[in-house]
């Protein structure tokens, strides 16, 4: 019997983009509203914002955050954008609208920032610029391969038993040689700063629950803004529903470890 190939049903990618979360919704509004920006040739959108060495002081500080949100092309801000999508929607989901935003705005953005500066112009004395919203993907890469560790440690290629926390590093290589203009050290930047998250080091820097709870009660969030996710709207794990049946991570740690494929970011020259 020839095997079935599955079919692209138009009704439930809708249904898939009408239940994003706010935040993820926000974001992917900011990275096209910049990409158009930058369409125009009165405002150098990439020199403003992106994440360039020799450029960051104290009045451009805001650098550390709006590099992940400029890309160079459209097809550098459309790939980004898939790759991203599923995964900041199911962070958001786990974590809450406003956890998710603090969290982007500051650690997960700034720490990969920082690294990178460490490296590039404290250590290589080098100024090449990045810019894209890969840097997120792979941040969220590394945290779900932690996750996925924990229930299914390896996964295997042949005969070979591979570690699943590697995947996002093996994806990073994959993409630096398949994609040309993308900047390792800052993948690599990226994935550190992911599996530090992963691992429950950096959770000290999410802001409490208790604070996220006072302002969603104080402001009515949840019933004020539409798709706003709530830290005690429960999902996923913590945050989600309890499974009646058998866990469905059970499940996919049974059937191995999917891999996407994901964005890249890119480097400008010096």
């Amino acid at each position: 019997m020839a095997p079935t190939i599955p079919q692209f049903k138009p009704a439930r990618l809708r249904s898939y983009l009408l239940h994003l979360p706010l935040f993820t919704r926000l974001i992917l509004l900011l990275l096209v509203t910049l990409w158009l920006a930058s369409l125009q040739s009165v405002w150098d959108v990439a020199q403003w914002g992106a994440l360039i060495p020799k450029e960051v002081g104290l009045s451009t500080m805001y650098r550390l955050n709006t590099y992940p949100l400029i890309h160079v092309n459209l097809l550098h801000a459309l790939l980004n954008s898939l790759a991203l999508t599923p995964l900041l929607e199911r962070f958001e989901s786990e974590h809450g609208t406003l956890t998710t935003a603090a969290l982007l705005a500051g650690p997960l953005s700034t720490l990969p920032a920082g690294l990178y500066l460490l490296f590039e112009r404290g250590i290589w004395r080098g100024n090449n610029a990045i810019m894209g919203a890969s840097l997120w993907v792979f941040v969220f890469l590394a945290v779900e391969a932690i996750k996925a560790y924990g229930s299914n440690p390896y996964f295997a290629i042949s005969t070979y038993q591979v570690p699943t926390w590697i995947t996002p590093a093996i994806i990073t290589l994959l993409v630096t040689f398949l994609i040309p203009n993308t900047s390792l050290l800052g993948h690599l930047c990226a994935l550190s700063v992911g599996y530090l998250f992963g691992l429950g080091y950096l959770k000290i820097l999410a802001p409490p629950e208790k604070i996220i709870r006072w302002i969603e009660g104080k402001m009515n969030l949840l019933g004020r803004l539409p798709h706003y996710v709530s830290v005690d709207q429960k999902t996923y794990g913590r945050y989600g529903v309890l499974p009646s049946s058998t866990s469905t991570s059970a499940n996919a740690a049974e059937n191995g470890v999917s891999m996407t494929y994901v964005g890249s970011n890119q480097r400008l020259g010096p």
